[in-house]
């Protein structure tokens, strides 16, 4: 596995993680695939993807159930769990009776990476990372961070927040440049802060232009299209990714991206295709 920093904290985390968005459910929970979804998340973490994202949100909070029960054969300490609350818990009080479900639901004591899943304008930042720095303090989280934040909302959470944030979670893939054209990218990497890309292979949806591109590199590594969209994302300074893997194979393609070593003239192709 490759590692990257997190933050400017030094602790190394895999540069491709594994998101959980519906597993277990989507908006409501589905008991239907439990065990089978248990299965491979202890499979995932036995080959090395140990960075497990998920939220309170997933599936009513039983996506954190499942990755629960998942971890719970594993040395906690191995592993680095991420989960987010939900926009309508940003008050104080709120929450730290959401970081507490949470938990339960993880049955673990802390959380590794607690995310506020979306900005909440009609909640001052103020009072959300006075939360925040309260969980630190406790030891209920190790590190805290914001997801779905642009640069200059990033910036404002930043003045806003005692303790220092250390990750900005955000849809980045080769079809979507958000983060390359607000700024945001260039500011986590001059900064120090890890940009954390959600929906990485874009679900699979791709231009013909893009689509005809990615191909003519991917013939020459034997690779897939999906495999060099990872390899590209991971080249980056301070980016890693977290796709979701809902199968087995799927989880061995991923691992394989962590072979591939894009040349600067491939990456700047990709570069160029926004």
């Amino acid at each position: 596995m490759l590692f990257k920093e997190l933050g400017k904290t030094g602790r190394q985390i895999p540069a491709l993680g594994l998101g959980t968005w519906g597993i277990g459910g989507f908006e409501t929970p589905d008991y239907s695939k439990d065990e089978e979804y248990v299965q491979i998340l202890e499979k995932a973490i036995e080959m090395g993807f140990t960075h497990i994202d998920t939220a309170e949100y997933y599936a009513a909070g039983h996506t954190e159930e499942i990755v629960g029960k998942a971890i719970k054969k594993f040395n906690r300490s191995d592993l680095f769990i991420v989960s987010k609350v939900w926009p309508n818990h940003l008050r104080e009080r709120e929450l730290l009776s959401s970081l507490e479900n949470s938990l339960r639901r993880l049955q673990t004591n802390y959380i590794d990476l607690y995310l506020i899943h979306w900005p909440n304008p009609d909640i001052p930042l103020e009072e959300t990372f006075t939360a925040m720095a309260r969980a630190v303090d406790e030891g209920l989280i190790k590190y805290v961070g914001v997801s779905n934040f642009d640069r200059k909302l990033l910036e404002e959470a930043i003045s806003k927040s005692k303790v220092p944030i250390v990750c900005d979670q955000v849809l980045y893939n080769v079809e979507e440049r958000g983060p390359e054209k607000d700024g945001l990218l260039n500011f986590c990497q001059k900064e120090g802060i890890t940009l954390t890309a959600y929906s990485p292979l874009n679900r699979g949806i791709l231009s013909m232009r893009v689509k005809n591109e990615l191909e003519k590199i991917s013939k020459k590594y034997g690779a897939t299209i999906f495999q060099i969209m990872l390899a590209w994302l991971i080249s980056k300074n301070k980016v890693v990714a977290i796709p979701k893997a809902g199968r087995i194979e799927h989880l061995r393609e991923n691992l394989k991206v962590l072979d591939l070593r894009l040349s600067e003239e491939e990456i700047r192709l990709i570069d160029d295709l926004k």
